[in-house]
């Protein structure tokens, strides 16, 4: 019984571990809404035109990384409405995800 228990803690450490490297640490984060412009396979960036995000970045179109890109850029297109957090200083998207029709601008 104890090695199972011994075994899931390590489980648990290790998701915790990946989760937390998929975050810069210490940086404020900010809601993120765009519509893409351009999905790019070969650089695995997305060009978004964003909504400003007060405190941090007008609006503006340009290439953003993605934090899971195999896995993002298979789902995403261009007109998609998406929503992300980015993080203070990091012009990376994280856990994008494509909003409803009729969501977003």
């Amino acid at each position: 019984m104890g090695k199972i228990k011994i075994a899931m803690l390590g489980v648990v450490l290790c998701l915790l571990a990946g989760a937390m490297q998929a975050q810069p640490k210490g940086k404020k984060s900010y809601a993120f809404r765009g519509k893409v412009e351009k999905v790019d396979m070969a650089t695995k960036k997305l060009t978004v035109a964003n909504e400003a995000i007060e405190g941090w970045m007008g609006a503006m179109t340009m290439g953003y990384s993605v934090d899971k890109a195999d896995e993002v850029l298979k789902v995403v297109k261009a007109g998609d409405q998406i929503t992300a957090t980015v993080y203070d200083g990091d012009y990376t998207l994280y856990e994008v995800k494509v909003a409803p029709p009729g969501k977003g601008k």
